[in-house]
This record gives C-alpha cells, sequence and structure tokens, in this order.
C-alpha cells in the first residue's frame, strides 16, 4: 500500500483545528494523534492516545477528531485505535460500531 502524503498534509491540517479545551492546544501539536497513514485509495488510520488514563474529555476529543477526518476532502474511511486509557476497550467496541 502507498501512502498519498499529499492528503495526509491536508488531513494534519485539518486535525490542528481540534483543540483540546482543558489546554488549548490542538490534537496534533499534544501528540493525541499518532500513527496516522492514508492510503492512496483514501484510507485513513490512526491511534488517539487521550492526555490521562482517565481523561474525562476523551469521547468528545475522539469525536471531534473523527468528524475532522470525515470533513477532509478524499477522505474514504477511517479507523482509530483509542489506546491508554481506562475505557479504550468500551470505546474501540463503540468505535468500530460506527462503521467509520
Amino acid at each position: 500500500m502507498c501512502e498519498n502524503e499529499t492528503l495526509k498534509q491536508v488531513l494534519l491540517e485539518n486535525l490542528k483545528k481540534v483543540i483540546d479545551p482543558e489546554t488549548g492546544a490542538d490534537v496534533i501539536r499534544m501528540r493525541l494523534v499518532q500513527d496516522l497513514t492514508v492510503t492512496e485509495d483514501g484510507d485513513a488510520n490512526y491511534i488517539f492516545r487521550p492526555s490521562s488514563f482517565v481523561c474525562p474529555i476523551a469521547l468528545t476529543l475522539v469525536m471531534e477528531i473523527i468528524e475532522a477526518v470525515k470533513a477532509t476532502p478524499g477522505v474514504s474511511h477511517q479507523q482509530v485505535t483509542v489506546v491508554d486509557y481506562a475505557g479504550a476497550e468500551e470505546l474501540n467496541k463503540i468505535l468500530a460500531s460506527l462503521n467509520l
């Protein structure tokens, strides 16, 4: 699978618009979105790592991230995996059921 670098850069710029309300910093600067890859077909895969194991706004942030990815022209599908979070297993099941 080849990676679509142009789409990845556009996606990163869109993700910089997602701001953590606790810190005022964007999710890219905070490294909350990691290991982003984008295929030539527009499939985006990434990891969401909340800033703390018990982050009270993890669900809100991941949904904002998903919406930013979805709003990026050229992205056809996305898969997000939540890690290092107390509710990661549950949240990953919910996200998988959304058919992103």
